[in-house]
């Protein structure tokens, strides 16, 4: 359990630009090709509008995201659940994210993510 929550807890924060973003192509491997989101607004994203948001360098908030946890939904099927606050220039919000990661031929992809904006 320990090594699946180490490893997408690891692929997770590749989304979150640590140092520089990550390029369309990674994003492409990271998404599995049925991927959705819910948004922390409630609307929901395709892949593409995802790959096109993440791809953009300065658009990304500085997030620190911590009290990772894996649930084994399946053999290759696992929920990752953890916390963040995204801060911008004069405001800071905090939110609750959870992904469903599958596990594929590739090796391991989102399939599903949500955000819940938290008090």
């Amino acid at each position: 359990m320990q090594e699946i929550l180490n490893t997408l807890s690891q692929l997770e924060k590749e989304f979150h630009h640590p140092g520089e973003p990550c390029s369309s192509e990674r994003i492409e491997a990271l998404l599995h090709p049925d991927f959705f989101e819910v948004g922390k607004s409630g609307v929901r994203y395709s892949r593409q509008q995802v790959i096109d948001y993440l791809s953009q360098p300065a658009s990304q908030p500085d997030v620190c995201a911590s009290n990772y946890e894996v649930h084994v939904l399946g053999p290759d099927c696992a929920l990752l659940t953890y916390s963040c606050t995204h801060a911008s220039h004069d405001h800071v919000i905090h939110v609750l994210r959870s992904s469903i990661w599958r596990k594929t031929s590739v090796g391991w992809q989102i399939f599903y993510h949500q955000g819940t904006i938290a008090p």
